[in-house]
Formats: structure tokens, C-alpha cells, sequence
């Protein structure tokens, strides 16, 4: 079988995240302690055992997340002796998730990973107080349909697009408020079997973030990235790439663009060969995407030691 491993984005943070693995792998554990060492913070015991409000904050739960991801990374190297071109064919990960596939594909090392996750957090926060707005799920609606509403509605001069293409019938629309709430009812007016307000704390993935986009271009010029060693299937593109500097441009890209989630899974079965999902990290969002998309496609989602052992037999 040939595997992409897929790393989960924001939202799927909670209490408890990663402590059994921290108790029952030494690698888990190191992962757990080099993310809290590069941020001067003890982000373990937030995610094991503190307040959900405080995980909830961008910049705690990006990486968090990322954390949770390569621990389990590690335990599959560790447990199987195959580093990751052997365990898979591809990586991929959903916004924030895809500096965690970064960093299991080799470009980027923990430490490095960690503050550029913290940074994002924070550059994205003050972002969205500048810049107030939210986000939106519209189900049951194309890309095609969605976009004829956005260009259909007067905004009255504010922004209103189209942020994460999760899969066949899950698409995310973010801007400012007036014009989201517009755009929702357009959406519903046009047969949408919901229109569901997000609760985020901005318009994430929108021409909103661009002052974060410049904070991200400033930061990722001085971070040291290396060719990942199998392909990273890009947000912005839903195209594998390679190339380090590239990549930098396309992180960010990605903090303004939009995030390609179900484009991805297509490059990946279609054209990449791919058909098993492993999902790496707390939660099974990702998952339940892939299911919507590939209902026959085997897909396993790793955030307990228990799920490390199910998939292992």
C-alpha cells in the first residue's frame, strides 16, 4: 500500500492531548520536552492537564497540535525502524498542519517548527484584531455555486471568500462580519443545507491575514528549511512539492490563500498513487474527511498509544 500521512489543523486541540503517548513512549516524551524547551513554556502541561480556554488560543494550539503530530511520527519510526520516505509515499497537512508535515518530511526540525507555529499563533491574533471577522461552513453547496453567490452579493466593500475546500460538500468561507453574514444567507437562498458560524476568533485564510502573511515572509527568511525528503502536497496548489525556497513562498501564500483541502486528496489518489490515509495526531477531523471523499480508501487516525497498536497488527 502506498501512504500519505495527514496532519490535522486548528480545532482539533482538546485537555489530554498527547499524555498517554508522552507516558508510554520515550520518543513521545522527547518530542513533548524539545517543543517545550524551543518556547520557554511548559505547553505539555497545558495540553495534558490545563484550562481548555488557554489550549484554545491560536498561539498554544498551533503547536500543540504539531506536537501531538510528530510524537506520533516518531513512535511509528521508532516502533517499525522505517524513517519516514519508507513509511510514506507522501505528507500533507491541513493549514497549520502542514508545518507539522514539514517537519515529519524533514525540512523542518522540531525546535524550528515550534516557534514558527507560536509566531504564526500570534502574527494570526493580531491579525484578526486589526482586522475583525469570522468564518463560516457552508454545506451541501459546489466551489462553483458558492463562488457565483459571493460574486452575486453585494458586500458593500468588504471581503467575503472562500477559505478551506474541505471536501465534496464542506467548504469554509471567511471575511469580515457584514459580509460573511450576507454571503451565508445568500448561500442558504441558493439551496445550502446549513450556513454555520465558526467559532474562531477571525477570518482566517483571507485577504484579512495579510499582515500576518508579511510577519510569516519575514520570519521564514530567516529559518532554515531543507528539500523535504518525500513530497509535501501543497494547501495552496494541492501540488507535491519539493524544493525549499518554494515552499517558504508557499507558506505564505497560505496564511491569505485558501486552503485546498479536497483538491489535495484528489493530486494524492489520482495522481500520487496513494491509497491509504494515516492520520497523524488528536483527533480524526481529517479522517472523517477522507471518508466523505474516498469512502472506500482505508484511513486510520493515530493519537493514543492504543490506535499506534491497532494500526500496527
Amino acid at each position: 500500500m502506498t501512504t500519505a500521512l495527514i496532519f490535522p489543523g486548528q480545532g482539533s486541540q482538546s485537555i489530554g492531548m498527547g499524555l498517554a503517548l508522552n507516558e508510554a513512549f520515550p520518543v513521545a516524551k522527547h518530542v513533548f520536552e524539545e517543543v517545550d524547551e524551543a518556547l520557554g513554556q511548559k505547553l505539555s502541561t497545558l495540553m495534558f492537564s490545563g484550562d481548555a480556554d488557554e489550549l484554545m488560543q491560536t498561539q498554544n494550539a498551533q503547536p500543540a497540535i504539531m506536537a501531538v503530530g510528530m510524537a506520533v511520527v516518531k513512535v511509528l519510526e521508532s516502533e517499525t525502524g522505517k524513517n519516514i520516505s519508507e513509511l510514506a509515499g507522501c505528507v500533507a497537512g491541513h493549514s497549520l498542519g502542514e508545518y507539522t508535515a514539514l517537519c515529519a518530511a524533514g525540512a523542518l526540525n522540531i525546535t524550528d517548527t515550534a516557534k514558527l507555529l507560536r509566531l504564526r499563533g500570534l502574527a494570526m491574533a493580531e491579525a484578526a484584531k486589526e482586522n475583525v471577522g469570522g468564518m463560516a461552513a457552508i454545506l451541501a453547496l459546489t466551489k462553483d455555486q458558492i463562488a457565483e453567490v459571493i460574486a452575486n452579493t453585494d458586500l458593500k466593500g468588504q471581503i467575503c471568500v472562500m477559505a478551506n475546500d474541505n471536501c465534496p460538500g464542506q467548504i469554509v468561507i471567511s471575511g469580515q462580519n457584514d459580509a460573511l453574514e450576507a454571503v451565508m444567507a445568500g448561500c442558504q437562498a441558493a439551496g445550502a443545507k446549513r450556513a454555520i458560524k465558526l467559532a474562531v476568533s477571525g477570518g482566517f485564510h483571507s485577504p484579512l491575514m495579510q499582515s500576518a502573511a508579511e510577519k510569516m515572509q519575514e520570519v521564514l527568511a530567516e529559518t532554515p528549511l531543507q528539500n523535504p525528503i518525500v513530497p509535501v502536497v501543497s494547501n495552496v496548489l494541492a501540488e507535491p512539492v519539493q524544493d525549499a525556497e518554494q515552499i517558504k513562498e508557499l507558506l505564505v501564500r497560505q496564511v491569505t490563500g485558501s486552503v485546498l483541502w479536497t483538491d489535495s486528496m484528489h493530486k494524492m489518489v489520482g495522481d500520487m498513487g496513494i491509497n491509504r490515509f494515516v492520520e497523524c495526531g488528536n483527533g480524526k477531523v481529517l479522517a472523517g474527511l477522507v471518508k466523505k471523499t474516498y469512502p472506500d480508501i482505508p484511513v486510520f487516525s493515530l493519537g493514543t498509544p492504543a490506535d499506534i497498536e491497532a494500526f500496527l497488527k
